[in-house]
């Protein structure tokens, strides 16, 4: 943002519209007025409006602001939560303790904020029976519901199955 603003001698134009650091408006003036106005005050001259007719400039510390500027996008970024997606895959002929592993392991990745991309993984003839996978992807959804919402449906993807779960705000 204060990479585009232009600051006491870079602003070219002949008059702007100039706001005092107090924000009320001390009129269209020569651009020289008042960059000696913000000198007088021992400030900076700040384009703020550069597309108003005449431009809009503001009387204020420029580095003071640029130092402001960057606080509020460090605490941005900091609030910020990025979304990975965990995968768990399965087999349609899983044992039962081995599924339970597996939900377990979907169930950690929702309560961690990720999303868990189900994959049924079918071999040779085994994709005749894709109505096992979709049973395996229902049972799955059915054991976390109460901590994810299916986001996309399971759907068969070549030897695969894919399910996205998502966790519950």
């Amino acid at each position: 943002m204060s990479k585009d603003l232009r600051v006491n001698g870079e602003i070219r134009t002949r008059e702007v519209r100039l706001v005092g650091v107090d924000g009320q408006q001390l009129g269209i003036m020569p651009t020289r007025e008042a960059l000696r106005i913000a000198q007088e005050q021992g400030l900076d001259l700040v384009e703020v409006a550069p597309n108003a007719r005449p431009p809009v400039c503001r009387i204020m510390d420029f580095g003071k602001y640029k130092y402001e500027q960057s606080k509020r996008e460090r605490e941005a970024r900091k609030k910020q939560r990025i979304i990975n997606i965990k995968e768990v895959k399965l087999r349609p002929n899983i044992e039962e303790h081995d599924f339970q592993v597996k939900a377990r392991n979907a169930i950690r990745f929702l309560q961690d904020g990720d999303k868990v991309k189900v994959t049924v993984m079918f071999r040779g003839r085994e994709i005749a029976h894709a109505d096992l996978g979709m049973k395996l992807c229902q049972r799955l959804a059915d054991q976390v519901a109460d901590l994810a919402s299916v986001e996309k449906p399971p759907k068969v993807e070549g030897r695969n199955m894919v399910m996205i779960l998502a966790p519950k705000a």
